[in-house]
């Protein structure tokens, strides 16, 4: 709606990107090629008139796609692919299908996107900004977001799943701390672009509240973040446990967990009678490293089930609670000494 309560039309957007009707069509439904520069002015036409094609499809048409996306930062991830796995199976049995598709973090893919008309999407990525998922929120998408970072305001239509990240951070350097160990660094996500988490990211916050719950010291001097690749993981790993004491290894995930393990073995640490380890994921990868890793587990098939059915309710007009889940901690060599036994 404009501001005069009248439906946008494409000849609206038309008009505001100063393109014909066809291109607009073209561009809506991604099914003929634009010159970037028009596509451009099109999309940033529909985010200002707020135009919402899907709606209007939908409505014509009468009847549903039966078609769900889930949007991934990493598509080869293994905790994506099992949960996807474990997802589509609950979305087969009530009457939808479900892709799993990258991130690309662009206004073009927001546009993409929305323009195939999914039923719901179903958002699993620590970077993807709120604006674009107010995009797919204002396009009259359903949208179930799983938690990452925290968030102050959410927009309408869509809700979130706490997959346990906090505590479960919380919860493996608790059990580092229990184990002895006390300077206890965190090991973030390796990214080709460099990003690094902020401090609402749920699995950073975790650590560093837990760190100085228990009176130890943690910061940004304990946190290796920003790096490219493995090689450059390894190497800030073996020039940190060279620099400064380091008892205690926390990693975002297994893959950067396990990086970090074999780095300190390299530089002479006993794993786990001087350095103790834990991940999370509970990947294939934590299980069969040496030493087998410690990690933390989230409720993969509970999640899968509740993502499910919030978002078929979601896309038959209802707002479900928000949804929350425990993880739990998985102890194998990387911690166990003969004292934890």
């Amino acid at each position: 709606m404009n501001q005069n309560g009248e439906r946008v039309t494409r000849a609206d957007v038309a008009k505001e990107a100063g393109v014909s009707e066809t291109i607009v069509s073209y561009v809506v439904n991604n099914n003929r090629y634009v010159a970037k520069d028009k596509r451009t002015r099109v999309e940033e036409a529909i985010a200002k008139l707020h135009y919402r094609p899907n709606n209007v499809a939908r409505a014509l048409k009468g009847k549903r796609s039966n078609q769900l996306l889930f949007i991934a930062d990493q598509i080869t991830n293994e905790y994506f692919s099992r949960i996807v796995s474990e997802m589509d199976k609950y979305a087969y049995e009530a009457g939808f299908l479900i892709s799993l598709c990258a991130n690309r973090n662009t206004p073009e893919f927001v546009s993409q996107v929305i323009s195939r008309q999914y039923d719901g999407i179903i958002i699993s990525s620590t970077s993807i900004p709120m604006g674009y998922v107010e995009h797919f929120s204002k396009a009259g998408i359903p949208v179930l977001l799983f938690e990452h970072r925290r968030h102050d305001k959410l927009p309408e239509n869509v809700a979130t799943l706490a997959s346990g990240l906090y505590p479960g951070a919380r919860m493996g350097v608790r059990h580092l701390i229990e184990t002895g160990k006390k300077s206890i660094i965190y090991i973030d996500r390796i990214s080709r672009r460099g990003n690094v988490s902020g401090p609402t990211d749920l699995r950073l916050s975790g650590y560093l509240d837990e760190m100085h719950e228990n009176g130890l010291e943690a910061g940004s001097h304990t946190i290796i973040s920003g790096c490219h690749n493995e090689e450059e993981l390894a190497q800030a790993v073996t020039e940190k446990i060279s620099s400064c004491r380091v008892d205690g290894i926390i990693g975002r995930n297994d893959m950067v967990a396990c990086i970090a393990m074999k780095a300190a073995i390299h530089a002479g640490l006993m794993v786990p009678e001087e350095i103790g380890v834990v991940g999370f994921d509970n990947s294939s990868l934590s299980r069969f490293c040496s030493p087998t890793l410690t990690t933390l587990e989230m409720q993969r098939e509970e999640i899968s089930k509740a993502a499910i059915e919030m978002m078929t309710g979601m896309i038959g007009g209802e707002q479900p609670e928000n949804a929350q889940f425990e993880t739990k901690l998985i102890v194998r060599d990387s911690t166990r000494t003969a004292n934890n036994l």
